[in-house]
């Protein structure tokens, strides 16, 4: 049995932004369980922020009862789709399918592949290879007017400035694998990011026309931020979800950070959380926002979905260490890195140790060695969370913490990082917070 009205459930979570004939799919989705599909282009190593968004509405589909089809472009991922911006650069067929293996290592553990409505794999690379140009060109290429596809917002945008045949048939390939899951699979809904409609509708359009077939189609918005600038970017870059690419401590730290105007639609978006608790929430962020209780719940709902409650523990002891509030020595050289490397960090040598006051300047947290020792003298200067009381200490072995590092801080709330090289690197910590 399906879970009724599961769109009623979508659009309460704001997950909706342009569909199909809406009725229609509602009636679908109520009436037994629909074969839906959703794309991801390897054209990076990870998926990133706005992925994780259709990952997440394809495993709520399918808690409702619905059977998903996660695709992973090796195909599409050759060309990508095209950008505002201007030419994709192409990656070799090699690169791409590692690519490939790493998107599909990322989905798998949000998916369910056993029971009724088991999830599968695939990878349009399977039935595009093989196909010749003549046979594209014949059955799929009659079915899509020049007219049309100029006028797509995205081509539209780079006819000035130029558009490869290769990026303007995208639309081509995406549109093929609605077709191909429609007839191997009875593949029946595609969803995808709202800049993605264009495709998506001409998916659909490539089934009626081609197959006979009635699918449906919905997108979900784009987020952005208060003040309208696109989400999933960081100083760093993008939100990604390989801890490789950015730490757990980092990620969980954007999500901590986020506007309190934000706080109830991300909740929607990227947890699992009832509507009475995502709404007590609201309401508790609203009424006292100085607890940042919403921020809270978000960052740890988040960050233990991608990365697991392991890591939400090494995060949030991590930020609660650098602020003072915990022990730095229970921490792993990893989070530990990776929290100092977020702040900012400097490089010494172990046979050349500054003294603190240099390090200090050097760090950036004071401008000159006179505001350094005035600082240590008011007493608002640290060394691994340890009052400093001489400003000419030279730091030694038994301050040096896992992984090689030295935490500075000034105050309460701006510290960093010094990376000791050469000679032994201390031990990982064996207490409570080391890593798996």
């Amino acid at each position: 049995m399906t879970t009724p009205n599961v769109l009623d459930e979508l659009e309460w979570r704001g997950l909706i932004a342009h569909s199909t004939d809406r009725d229609a799919l509602r009636a679908a989705l109520d009436e037994g369980s629909v074969k839906f599909y959703v794309g991801f282009d390897p054209t990076a190593p990870s998926l990133h922020m706005g992925h994780l968004v259709q990952v997440l509405t394809a495993k709520r589909l399918q808690l409702a009862g619905h059977t998903p089809f996660a695709l992973v472009g090796g195909a599409t991922g050759m060309i990508g789709d095209p950008k505002e911006s201007g030419e994709r650069s192409l990656n070799t067929l090699a690169t791409v399918k590692d690519w490939v293996q790493r998107v599909r290592a990322q989905i798998e553990p949000f998916l369910s592949f056993e029971g009724d409505h088991a999830a599968t794999m695939v990878d349009n690379y399977d039935w595009t290879a093989s196909l010749s140009v003549i046979d594209f060109l014949r059955d799929i290429g009659k079915h899509f007017p020049v007219n049309r596809m100029l006028a797509r917002d995205v081509v539209a945008r780079r006819l000035e400035d130029g558009i490869s045949y290769t990026e303007f048939s995208y639309v081509l390939l995406q549109s093929l694998d609605f077709l191909e899951l429609h007839r191997q699979h009875g593949v029946t809904l595609q969803f995808g990011g709202s800049d993605q409609w264009g495709n998506l509708t001409a998916g659909a359009e490539l089934v009626r026309r081609a197959h006979g077939g009635h699918v449906h189609a919905f997108a979900t918005p784009l987020l952005t931020k208060s003040d309208g600038t696109k989400y999933g970017k960081t100083e760093g870059g993008a939100l990604w979800l390989d801890p490789a690419m950015m730490s757990p401590y980092a990620f969980h730290q954007f999500w901590l950070n986020v506007e309190d105007e934000k706080v109830g639609e991300l909740l929607r978006i990227f947890t699992f959380l009832t509507r009475e608790e995502i709404l007590e929430l609201e309401a508790e962020t609203a009424e006292k926002p100085y607890l940042r209780a919403g921020q809270k719940r978000l960052a740890d709902e988040v960050t233990a979905l991608v990365h697991g409650e392991e890591e939400v523990e090494h995060a949030k002891a991590a930020a609660a260490a650098l602020f003072g509030g915990g022990d730095l020595a229970t921490l792993n050289g990893a989070t530990l890195g990776a929290a100092l490397s977020e702040a900012g960090s400097i490089q010494v040598d172990r046979d050349q140790m500054p003294s603190l006051v240099d390090l200090l300047v050097e760090t950036g947290l004071v401008k000159s060695k006179g505001d350094a020792r005035r600082t240590v003298s008011e007493g608002g200067a640290y060394l691994n969370n340890e009052r400093v009381a001489d400003a000419e200490r030279v730091p030694g072995e038994d301050d040096i913490l896992a992984g090689g590092w030295l935490v500075l801080r000034r105050g309460k709330k701006s510290f960093a990082g010094v990376q000791v090289s050469g000679g032994r690197v201390p031990q990982e910590s064996q207490g409570p917070h080391t890593a798996r």
